[in-house]
């Protein structure tokens, strides 16, 4: 395995390792690196892949000089190697919304974590990160977002995943069918009245870019396909909910 780094957005490093056994189509997990006066990491993956992540970081800062840590929820995929990161930067701290550090970061993490309240404007020097919270969209109840207001970025965490290895950045490309294709394979986003309006919420925003978690980073009508991916979920209940009432 490798992992490797291109720049998705100004400033923005999508470190993207491709693990061929999750899935017949192979599966991907990407972190991303904001490289600013004070940079940070959004998401940290799991574990075992922390000295092929590190490394990548390295080639574009030295991992000492992360300030900030942060992640969509509380996973392993999101946040396993999180103690590791902190060990490796000792000016770094997670980040994260009041919920998701009173439920559990406060107690997970090495050192105590930076509540983020919702709505907060994160200024780390050239990038501004919006703090979002997204309960249960996909899942989790912590689940939040950061959007930078510098770029137009979006980084959506488990939003639109999909299997398979494709390019880095996809252009002006259909994002919704290959998502709700790996909806079916997972069953991992959270059928509630919220969940369509949350996505929709995002939209409003008008990203220039989505950062995927599991999938290509896409540029092109980024509300669009945040619309679409709602109606489709919005459709899904639609029908859950008819199908119980049988």
């Amino acid at each position: 395995m490798e992992t490797t780094v291109h720049e998705i957005a100004d400033g923005f490093y999508r470190l993207s390792t491709y693990l061929p056994d999750i899935t017949p189509a192979g599966f991907t997990m990407n972190q991303f690196l904001v490289d600013a006066e004070e940079p940070l990491l959004f998401h940290c993956g799991p574990r075992a892949l922390f000295p092929l992540v590190s490394e990548a970081v390295s080639r574009v800062m030295p991992v000492e000089q992360l300030r900030w840590i942060t992640f969509g929820h509380v996973e392993a995929d999101e946040c396993g190697s999180m103690n590791q990161w902190l060990a490796a930067a000792p000016a770094a701290q997670v980040a994260h919304g009041e919920l998701g550090c009173m439920i559990s970061i406060a107690d997970m993490a090495d050192r105590p974590p930076r509540p983020l309240a919702e709505g907060e404007v994160l200024d780390i020097g050239g990038h501004r990160l919006r703090q979002i919270s997204t309960p249960h969209v996909p899942h989790a109840w912590e689940a939040q977002v950061l959007f930078d207001e510098s770029t137009g970025t979006l980084l959506c965490g488990d939003l639109f995943t999909r299997v398979g290895n494709d390019a880095a950045l996809v252009h002006d490309t259909d994002m919704v069918t290959p998502a709700l294709a790996a909806e079916d394979m997972f069953h991992d986003t959270c059928l509630t009245p919220s969940t369509a309006p949350t996505m929709r919420t995002l939209a409003d925003l008008a990203p220039r870019t989505l950062a995927l978690m599991h999938g290509p980073s896409f540029t092109g009508d980024c509300a669009a396909a945040l619309r679409d991916l709602a109606d489709g979920y919005a459709q899904r209940l639609t029908l859950a909910s008819a199908a119980a009432e049988v």
